[in-house]
């Protein structure tokens, strides 16, 4: 029997979900560096980054029953990175720290390193040794490749919904189907020719 429910759920498989686990991972080392103990931003940043990685697990998970609640949960998995951003880029500023630009020349370098298998494979390895300009403009770029990389899962699973529909439309269709498929076997049989037994 096939089942109606679409088999998903693997969240550990999805490039965004690797980032944004580097990224909370970053962020807990940076704030235990740079960021005051006890502080109420130390907290905000470490629940936002861990908002991100995991509403990104928990939509995931929820896809197969709900592309609603998988479309929300990305969502929310969004704003929190954008709200780990600002708090980046706030502390840049109030630090009097150059934020570096798309186009910098050390972002350009950076780009490269991010894609390298040095970083890939141990990503936090370099975290206690670079600055606080070095750190934030790390953790800007990264979050900027994974609110780029929802705003596409986004899309994708909009347009999902939109040709599928939700989960009862689904069950709709499974028992149309089903119902389809008894009808047509039943009718395939034919009348009954049998004699009568005369009992």
């Amino acid at each position: 029997m096939n089942g109606f429910l679409p088999q998903r759920g693997g969240y550990r498989n999805l490039r965004v979900y690797k980032m944004t686990e580097i990224i909370y991972d970053l962020s807990v080392i940076f704030t235990e560096r740079f960021i005051k103990r006890g502080s109420r931003t130390k907290d905000q940043m470490e629940q936002a980054a861990r908002s991100g990685k995991q509403n990104i697990a928990e939509g995931s998970v929820a896809s197969t029953t709900s592309t609603e609640t998988e479309i929300k949960l990305t969502n929310v998995a969004k704003a929190s990175l954008e709200e780990l951003l600002l708090d980046y880029e706030d502390y840049l500023r109030q630090n009097n720290l150059p934020q570096w630009g798309k186009n910098h020349p050390r972002t350009l370098r950076l780009r490269q390193y991010l894609k390298s298998a040095e970083f890939i494979s141990a990503p936090t390895t370099f975290a206690h040794k670079i600055n606080a300009e070095e750190y934030c403009n790390l953790c800007i770029t990264l979050i900027n490749q994974a609110t780029y990389m929802l705003r596409r899962l986004l899309e994708r699973q909009q347009e999902q919904f939109i040709q599928q529909g939700g989960i009862r439309e689904q069950m709709h269709r499974a028992r149309t189907d089903y119902r389809n498929r008894q009808n047509s076997s039943d009718s395939s049989d034919g009348p009954d020719k049998s004699k009568k037994s005369g009992w």
